[in-house]
């Protein structure tokens, strides 16, 4: 019997231990689904889409900003391995290459903590734009897995 009961508990705290697991990978890409939207709204600007509004480039880079606090969390290396929903799942390169991700992470909140002080009006954020940009794809070149 009390078999029976050790092995129940480790079972129900093994099913913990992977929703727990899903649910940071969830969280994970709700993050990330946040900087491409707001990125998505300061590209609007710079392609004349959308006129320049400095509210919404303010919101973006605190956005931004508050992606690189958590990034630290984000990829916590019990959810090394799994496979979310959508189109793209973590590289095993951000936990085989922790100083490469992180040197990432830094340029990338550098980025953005220069373009924070610069963009005034659209001239700044057409500057600016590209630096962020390419931060964000540089990480993701070596960083993001696309399936299929």
């Amino acid at each position: 019997m009390k078999r029976i009961v050790v092995i129940a508990a480790v079972l129900v705290f093994s099913a913990g231990a992977v929703v727990a697991q899903q649910d940071q990978v969830t969280q994970t890409q709700v993050v990330m689904k946040g900087n491409g939207k707001n990125a998505g709204a300061l590209a609007a600007m710079v392609k004349g889409e959308k006129p320049y509004d400095q509210s919404t480039v303010d919101a973006a880079l605190a956005q931004f900003e508050d992606t690189v606090k958590k990034f630290p969390t984000l990829f916590p290396e019990s959810t090394k391995g799994l496979k979310p929903e959508g189109d793209y799942s973590a590289s095993p390169k951000i936990w085989e290459d922790k100083v490469g991700f992180e040197e990432h992470i830094a340029s990338f909140a550098k980025a953005v903590t220069d373009a924070k002080g610069k963009i005034k009006d659209l001239d700044t954020l057409k500057a600016e734009l590209p630096v962020i940009g390419k931060q964000c794809g540089g990480c993701h070149e070596t960083y993001r897995v696309k399936k299929g």
